[in-house]
């Protein structure tokens, strides 16, 4: 009973720190992007997609260190899919989300093609060193295409100059998110534990929901004070960043074996970001229907993955 209130306290006192840490990364970010001549979109691509992707990175790089693979892999699955489904799906609900044809042509159907590349790699329930480094390979290759084609700037605020603090302010605010993060992981885990459930369902639904607490809290920041394209570009970021640069490096550290029913998950998450590419192609936004509808669907597959346990 002490261990579960001690967890509850937790929840509250991490999303206390991702609600304040995810604003000051927006303002801040924001500010730096301005002052740096390159757009909301690239910032969130980049700078806060590394930054909000740190709990993935560290929990997916343990787990495959310590050999836990099925928790490896499904972290990272689990929340390209929340990061889709309910975050995104959410954000669009609240207001809806404005995209471009940067972010359809480039962004959202570079994550389908390597989400795909990700299902032939898997398809012995593998992910051999080499496939690991191809992934990785694959990321910088996205980066360097990325700064080197610069996104217009558009809508500068030239109210808003930054300064040298903005750089802690920065720093102060991915520390607060990822710290949040890594309390709402810790808590989740501990109940759901006491509750006998599987590491895999364990690792594609509550680890890679808290996990993905810092996407959430900096996307909706960034959809209410209506820089849509860096809360778009900071979730299909953290994707790209989490299934190349994360699972990469931790199918490097390999090889992963993982169970068989995680290849479900790896559909679904294929499934999902084509929907999602789709979405943001119709009348280049996400409106709230379609946010819907992709919240309906993470529900269902939480749902599918809990029932698998009884």
């Amino acid at each position: 009973m002490t261990s579960q209130l001690l967890a509850l306290v937790m929840v509250a006192v991490s999303t206390g720190l991702l609600w304040k840490g995810s604003e000051w990364v927006v303002d801040a970010a924001v500010r730096i992007a301005h002052r740096l001549q390159i757009s909301d979109l690239a910032i969130g691509l980049t700078v806060v997609a590394v930054g909000t992707s740190a709990p993935e990175f560290a929990v997916t790089i343990n787990a495959a260190v310590r050999g836990l693979a099925d928790i490896s892999v499904s972290n990272v699955v689990g929340s390209n899919i929340f990061n889709l489904g309910l975050i995104l799906g959410g954000c669009a609900a609240i207001r809806t989300i404005r995209t471009s044809p940067a972010i359809v042509w480039r962004d959202g159907l570079f994550l389908l093609i390597m989400s795909s590349v990700l299902v032939f790699f898997l398809r012995d329930l593998t992910l051999a060193p080499m496939e690991g480094l191809a992934l990785f390979l694959a990321l910088a290759i996205y980066i360097a295409c990325l700064f080197w084609q610069k996104t217009p700037v558009a809508d500068a605020d030239c109210g808003q100059k930054a300064t040298w603090k903005d750089i802690p302010i920065l720093a102060s605010g991915i520390a607060a998110v990822v710290g949040g993060g890594h309390l709402l992981v810790w808590s989740a885990t501990s109940l759901a534990r006491g509750l006998g459930l599987s590491e895999w369902v364990i690792g594609v639904t509550i680890v890679a929901a808290g996990t993905s607490a810092p996407e959430f809290a900096t996307s909706l920041m960034a959809a209410i004070k209506r820089r849509y394209a860096m809360s778009i570009g900071n979730l299909i970021g953290s994707d790209l960043y989490n299934l190349l640069g994360v699972l990469g490096l931790a199918g490097m550290l390999g090889p992963l074996h993982i169970d068989a029913i995680g290849l479900q998950s790896i559909y679904l998450l294929v499934a999902m970001v084509a929907l999602v590419v789709i979405f943001m192609r119709t009348g280049f936004q996400v409106s709230r229907a379609e946010g819907l509808i992709l919240i309906i669907i993470n529900l269902l597959r939480w749902v599918l993955d809990f029932s698998s346990q009884v």
